[in-house]
């Protein structure tokens, strides 16, 4: 069964990146340009991962990582924060909402889909692959 990535990001040129190679490594996934948006697909969907940028209109990636969290059908799901909020401050918030990656733009998307992979594969325990 083909696993589900939500790309949460508003700017359409990463989405459209990311969007592709995900595909290209075998990911199916779904766009949400706005946190609410986001916020009624992962309901919808119940994707197997969530890409989510942090600066996001109608509400921010925390907001939405603190929903997910507070959802019990939701919680255990995988998070990988894409944000240009490089301070080690905001990753240390990123990770105590309970992300499981925390990626600071600009970003190799790439590194972006191995760190996606080593999640979905279970190769890595909550915030430990490198920044």
């Amino acid at each position: 069964m083909t696993q589900l990535i939500l790309v949460a990001e508003d700017e359409r040129n990463i989405v459209e990146s990311l969007s592709f190679l995900m595909k290209r490594a075998g990911y199916e996934v779904q766009v949400a340009y706005d946190g609410r948006t986001a916020l009624r697909l992962l309901e919808k969907i119940r994707p197997d991962l969530l890409l989510l940028d942090v600066m996001m209109p109608g509400c921010d990636g925390f907001e939405v990582v603190q929903a997910v969290k507070a959802n019990p059908a939701l919680a255990a799901m995988r998070i990988v924060m894409l944000t240009a909020k490089g301070r080690e401050v905001d990753r240390r918030r990123g990770l105590e909402f309970g992300v499981d990656d925390y990626i600071t733009k600009p970003f190799s998307t790439r590194d972006v889909v191995a760190r996606v992979k080593a999640l979905l594969d279970g190769d890595a325990v909550a915030g430990s692959l490198p920044a």
